[in-house]
Parts: C-alpha cells; structure tokens; sequence
C-alpha cells in the first residue's frame, strides 16, 4: 500500500481522518500527503475541495509551490495531533483555548463569501445562500482543512477520542457507539490481529 491507494477514513470526523492521513495500515506507514499531488488527491477523496477546483490550482501553481502547502498540512497535522493526544479521553476545558492560536491565525487568511444559488430538487428548483470561498492562491487549499479542525474543536465530546489499542497503530478515532466501547480504528484491520494474537496465546498457553 502507498499514498495512490485511497487514503482511510476511519475516524469518524474528517479532523481525526486528516491526522490519520498518516498511519501503518498493514506494515510500513504511509502518508497520504507526503507531497502536493498527495495532498491534492486526499483533499478530494475527502470531499473537502472540489476536483474542478484542484485541477485549476495545479495548472496555475509554481513548480513546487504546491509541495510547500503539503508540507505546512504536514506541519499542521502534527502540531493537532499534539494538542488531540493531550485533550483526549476527558471534556475539553476552557484552559485549551490558548494553545489554538495557530488554528486561528490559519482560519483569519480565509477570503470567505456566501451568494444565492438555485438548486434543483425532486418539488423543483429552490433558493439557497450558499457559502463559497475565493481559491486565489494554493495555500487556500488548508482553509477546508482548517475549518474541520475548528469545527472538531467546537461540536466534539473530547470524551469520545480514543487510540486505536493496536501496538503499532497510530490512528484515532471519535467513538460514536453505543456504550463507548469501540477500542479499534477498523475490525479488519487491528481488530482482526487482535483476535488473532489472542487466539495463538490461548493454543500457546494449551
């Protein structure tokens, strides 16, 4: 598996599947925005930037202007990382608001607008106000980016984010079930050795 496989999304919330953009799925870690182009094609498998808009920013970029947005996405997704392990597994409180000052300062470069669309539906065509934003430069392609991390911020119960209890995995995830008893990104994956590992120490200890 590398970074041309779909990336995972398994986290429940795209602010966990950005810092899960890099993770050992099988055996060897990869990173699904290890470079622009990586970048680009995460963005738009997870719906984030629309592909005609991509396809414009790439024909317009500089050469390596949009490997430099890969690598502050990189440097962003750690740093949110280091504030989601710290926060994690109890209410976020009050306090944590100073450490988002770089969220901010990246949310403040947003040239948002809104407009009035007509969108047709199964009763007919309706009226909407419809947020849009200016896509000037590629740097513009962290806002969408910056927005769900904001909103993470926002509507989660940081009660909920677990680690996955894998030995080598390092991906998280927003335990939405019933009970909060979920302990794995996926059951294919770690669940699955888990039961595995599991069923060889019992014939062992036999």
């Amino acid at each position: 598996m590398d970074n041309h496989s779909p990336a995972m999304f398994l986290g429940d919330a795209l602010a966990l599947d950005f810092l899960n953009s890099v993770a050992t799925p099988v055996d060897t870690p990869v990173d699904w925005i290890e470079n622009g182009e990586a970048f680009l094609r995460w963005l738009e498998q997870a719906g984030l930037v629309p592909r005609e808009t991509i396809d414009s920013l790439r024909s317009q970029a500089l050469p390596g202007e949009i490997d430099k947005v890969a690598d502050q996405a990189r440097n962003l997704r750690e740093w949110f990382r280091t504030f989601v392990r710290e926060h994690k597994g109890k209410p976020l409180r009050p306090e944590a608001m100073g450490e988002l000052e770089q969220l901010n300062r990246l949310l403040e470069r947003d040239e948002g607008f809104s407009r009035v669309v007509a969108r047709q539906t199964d009763e007919g065509e309706i009226f909407e106000f419809q947020p849009m934003r200016k896509w000037r430069t590629p740097e513009a392609l962290l806002l969408p980016v910056g927005e769900e991390l904001g909103r993470f911020v926002c509507t989660e119960d940081f009660s909920n984010v677990k680690a996955c209890e894998g030995p080598v995995c390092t991906m998280l995830f927003a335990d939405h079930t019933r009970g909060h008893r979920r302990r794995w990104c996926s059951m294919a994956m770690c669940g699955n050795r888990a039961k595995q590992a599991a069923h060889r120490d019992r014939i062992r200890k036999a």
